[in-house]
């Protein structure tokens, strides 16, 4: 089993019996997730977006205009930090001070890299779109000259990372045990519903099969 050594950079502190350092379960992680937030300095400032991405071994990639400020500040500072985080559930204790959640969540580190290459970068940006809806790219118009010049494209090779795991009950003090205070867990869930066509489709123009087996494997 491959693990990622720790490091005071990818150890996880607080809650280390949740910790876990083995790359194919943060794999996992990053692999059932669409969105990442991206940690960054912008003029002297903290910053953290939400953003798109995608995993193709131990590469991240993510996509923006050729004047983001946070491609170019991670360009500018050549290394990033992003995190991804699954909600599992809503652990609700007899006492507010043991309410918690159930979650699965990564911290990536890694250097950046803009990727220049043009077969190379049309690459990345079908692994992302695909990591949206798997074999979607095929279905769509791809990027012209203008749009595909317009879009800056960056590689995060991934040189450590942790990931944090919380799967269980309620932890209550035993002393509340016999409090007459309901416990348990709300599961929660990411759901796809049926897709909605757009009303200004041509004639004929039918679901792709892509989309409809996202939605299939992704229902409640």
């Amino acid at each position: 089993m491959s693990k990622y050594p720790v490091s005071t950079l990818n150890k996880v502190v607080r809650g280390p019996k949740r910790a876990n350092y083995d790359i194919d379960a943060i794999n996992k992680i990053l692999d059932d997730a669409f969105l990442c937030h991206v940690g960054y300095v912008w003029e002297g400032k903290a910053i953290v977006i939400p953003t798109a991405y995608a995993r193709k071994e131990d590469k991240i990639y993510i996509h923006g205009s050729l004047k983001n400020r946070m491609m170019l500040s991670l360009l500018e500072a050549g290394e990033a930090s992003i995190s991804v985080t699954h909600l599992d559930g809503l652990v609700l204790a007899r006492s507010a001070f043991h309410h918690s959640a159930n979650y699965r969540s990564v911290n990536v580190f890694g250097k950046v890299k803009k990727i220049e290459e043009p077969e190379e970068k049309m690459e990345a940006l079908a692994c992302i779109l695909n990591h949206m809806v798997p074999g979607h790219w095929d279905n769509v118009r791809q990027p012209n000259d203008k749009e595909f010049n317009a879009t800056l494209v960056l590689e995060i090779k991934i040189e450590t990372a942790s990931a944090k795991v919380r799967a269980e009950g309620v932890k209550d003090e035993p002393d509340d045990h016999n409090l007459p205070i309901w416990a348990g867990v709300v599961p929660i869930k990411q759901v796809a519903y049926n897709a909605v066509s757009n009303d200004d489709l041509s004639e004929n123009v039918k679901v792709p099969e892509a989309v409809l087996d996202y939605v299939k494997k992704n229902k409640q």
